[in-house]
């Protein structure tokens, strides 16, 4: 696959009713926002069965189904399923897998997914992890997939799954808030050929000039974020002083604080692309345009500073 830059994710359109909700969400904006992040050259959507219990998956039907330009890529996960209460659980056995698959493949009316992605690994339980990658590597030889990956791996767990079949691209999260992955998690993906697409290059929102201390406090309870760290002092003070600095730089440009954020995160080149969310056309175009802006030697100097 040859995919842009950044990609459209589809986590906070999943509307509200579940455990990691960002609110109530508008449908017919959340179709819009996807057809705008398509006019603008996206080429591809990252979902997950869980995001709203299935709905998002559902929204991005409906919304290639309406579009009629070049099918986008699209890209979904397994490994969290929910029963009639709405709790959610990881499991990675191969018969849950399966059923996964064939569930998101309804859903989604396609015949085949393009990137099939196990969600989160089973911590401690390396067995099941062995498990669930070789179905997926099963589904891949069927061609109900056609690429699989992982999200949320760690080195160790990865170096046992290229064991067993190639991991076509691994999805951490990423950003100048959670820059972890730096450490080894992208030399290694570098050293060994898989694809790296990074989730919350803006932390959430944070990171894209619309987040306050005041609306952070006042997040509903509907909204996983407000039940976040990273949203509350100290953390999101220090956070802010960091938006400060990318308003700075992008007011040069023309951009805004959040290109500016995923532009950061495309510095490098273990970086294949970047999952940009959105809620409405509008959000669309304030963040969407971090995929062709590129930061000087000198930007990204004085955005390293901040970080300590």
């Amino acid at each position: 696959m040859n995919i842009t830059p950044i990609g459209f994710g589809s986590w906070a359109i999943g509307g509200a009713g579940w455990e990691f909700a960002w609110g109530e969400q508008d449908d017919k904006a959340a179709i819009e926002s996807i057809h705008r992040a398509l006019d603008l050259g996206v080429n591809w959507i990252d979902t997950a069965a869980v995001y709203g219990l299935g709905h998002s998956e559902e929204l991005v039907r409906r919304a290639v189904e309406g579009w009629s330009g070049a099918r986008p890529y699209v890209f979904t996960k397994c490994g969290l399923v929910w029963d009639e209460k709405r709790d959610i659980n990881k499991t990675l056995r191969a018969d849950s897998i399966r059923r996964e698959c064939e569930a998101s493949l309804r859903r989604l009316n396609v015949d085949a997914i393009d990137l099939y992605q196990i969600h989160w690994p089973i911590d401690g339980d390396m067995a099941q992890n062995e498990e669930g990658w070789g179905a997926m590597a099963d589904l891949q030889r069927e061609g109900k997939v056609r690429w699989i990956g992982v999200s949320n791996w760690n080195v160790e767990q990865l170096a046992m799954a290229q064991k067993i079949a190639p991991v076509t691209s691994l999805q951490p999260p990423y950003s100048l808030v959670h820059p972890e992955a730096e450490t080894d998690l992208l030399p290694f993906c570098e050293q060994n050929g898989i694809g790296v697409i990074v989730y919350s290059p803006m932390a959430s929102g944070l990171l894209t000039g619309a987040m306050t201390r005041e609306r952070a406090a006042s997040l509903p309870e509907g909204d996983w974020r407000s039940r976040s760290p990273d949203f509350q002092e100290p953390a999101i003070s220090r956070t802010l002083r960091i938006v400060d600095e990318l308003r700075s730089i992008g007011e040069a440009h023309g951009r805004s604080p959040g290109e500016v954020a995923v532009s950061w995160t495309l510095r490098l080149p273990a970086v294949t692309g970047a999952i940009v969310g959105a809620r409405s056309a509008e959000q669309v175009d304030g963040v969407m345009g971090g995929g062709d802006f590129r930061l000087s030697g000198e930007e990204i100097a004085r955005i390293e500073a901040l970080r300590g």
